[in-house]
């Protein structure tokens, strides 16, 4: 697979697929046998795919409420252990958000919180220095300036390599570079054919030299009737080429920018496998000018 940099000449660079593994939906309640996760990392690493993104709060809230908090990062950090690939990976997690009872989502941004969940991540993934940290969302209860003087003591801290930013706007990326320099290394962002609207922040990062993550990569494409309606360019692209709709939205993106590297969410082999094989989809000018319109 092609290759896309995070990181830097300060604190390194790492190559990673062009393709990454968004973890949010690994759970095992029942509905996700263990080996079937097992061999969703095998086909993720066999294809390719090395840049592996979870955050403490990932969880099935429904079956754990509060409790969902950790669970995410225990089970890839468990799996990683077992199949023996922790040094073939980039493991990236959030904290800023907390989960509560019935499953709801909140978020806490305060200093304590951030540094106490950094701590807590680094324990449950085993590990001494995480790769790289992101703050998962802006707090309306706390400043951003004052967010981003936590996010440089982490960083000063040496318990974290890199940090991200996660649903940051362009004036928020800026002000954190501006203070963090060199130890902001990515933005993750909701981006798909379905949400353009943070074309502006890929346009900052591009800037910066900071790799942009879209999270939901793969938003509005799941159902092919709702894909005919909706995207109907990005149905003829991939009728075109033989090939799935998830496979040219994932191209498409991959083509907006050399800073884009897509994180779409897989629990099935299948899933995973397919989604790596955009980084093989080559898209002509008139192609991406047919998806851009659309």
């Amino acid at each position: 697979m092609q290759t896309r940099t995070i990181g830097n000449d300060t604190v390194g660079r790492v190559e990673v697929g062009v393709i990454g593994l968004g973890l949010m939906t690994f759970d095992q309640t029942g509905t996700q046998p263990r080996e079937q996760l097992a061999d969703t990392v095998r086909a993720a690493l066999d294809a390719g795919v090395t840049l592996f993104d979870t955050a403490d709060a990932y969880g099935p809230g429904d079956e754990l409420g509060a409790d969902a908090q950790g669970a995410n990062e225990s089970l890839i950090a468990s799996l990683l252990d077992e199949l023996g690939v922790r040094d073939r990976v980039l493991l990236a997690t959030k904290g800023g958000h907390v989960r509560t009872e019935g499953g709801g989502w909140a978020t806490d941004s305060s200093a304590a919180h951030l540094k106490g969940a950094v701590d807590a991540s680094l324990g449950r993934l085993g590990v001494d220095q995480i790769a790289l940290w992101q703050h998962h969302r802006p707090d309306p209860a706390v400043d951003y300036a004052e967010v981003i003087g936590t996010l440089k003591e982490i960083a000063d801290s040496g318990k974290v390599r890199m940090v991200g930013l996660s649903n940051a706007d362009p004036a928020q990326i800026r002000a954190a570079h501006d203070v963090l320099g060199d130890a902001l290394v990515s933005v993750q962002n909701q981006f798909s054919p379905a949400f353009r609207s943070s074309r502006p922040e890929i346009d900052v990062c591009e800037e910066l030299g900071l790799a942009f993550l879209p999270w939901s990569p793969l938003g509005g494409l799941s159902d092919a009737k709702e894909l005919a309606e909706k995207h109907p360019a990005c149905a003829e692209v991939a009728s075109a080429h033989g090939v799935s709709a998830q496979q040219v939205a994932l191209a498409w993106e991959i083509a907006q920018s050399p800073v884009v590297i897509p994180i779409p969410g897989a629990k099935r082999p299948g899933s995973v496998t397919d989604s790596a094989a955009a980084a093989d989809l080559v898209l002509d000018a008139d192609e991406l000018a047919r998806l851009d319109r659309e």
